[in-house]
């Protein structure tokens, strides 16, 4: 079982060499599927900057969405809006960031024990299935459960 200590020292050591760190939260070999995987940055806080938080995708390509987001955030001073179409992110498909608060099911843990609840914001990078549709689309193919948001659009 690895140690927090270690896993904070590691953390803070990528957000002072980065700017930002992503954190994975993976359903547990108990409730396999009760908790959609989710990832999201822990950082950008401190600079002013919503947390970037996605879910439902595996780890390798969650962490690589989410860096290349906050890398446009933190190195670009790119900054998005709720219900912006981001369309260079995904080969061949558009995705849309969504503003909302922590909830239960995407709760950024690491984030608000470094900053504290009130101090972060969080912006969500939502995906559509292979016919270009979002969780608030009629016909979207997933479960709910399986992209959980933070807010509506």
């Amino acid at each position: 079982m690895p140690n927090t200590d270690d896993f904070l020292r590691r953390q803070d050591h990528i957000i002072d060499t980065t700017g930002w760190a992503v954190t994975h939260v993976l359903p547990t070999h108990d409730d396999p599927d009760t908790t959609a995987p989710f990832a999201y940055t822990v950082g950008l806080t401190a600079h002013g900057h919503p947390e970037l938080i996605t879910a439902g995708l595996p780890p390798e390509v969650a962490h690589t969405l989410l860096n290349d987001l906050a890398q446009r955030v933190y190195d670009k001073a790119e900054r998005f809006t709720h219900g912006q179409t981001v369309s260079d992110l995904i080969a061949g498909y558009d995705a849309i960031i969504i503003d909302g608060p922590p909830t239960d099911d995407l709760h950024p843990g690491m984030a608000i024990a470094r900053y504290g609840r009130d101090q972060i914001r969080l912006q969500q990078l939502v995906w559509p299935d292979q016919q270009g549709r979002f969780p608030w689309d009629s016909g979207y193919d997933f479960d709910p459960h399986v992209q959980p948001l933070i807010a509506d659009l």
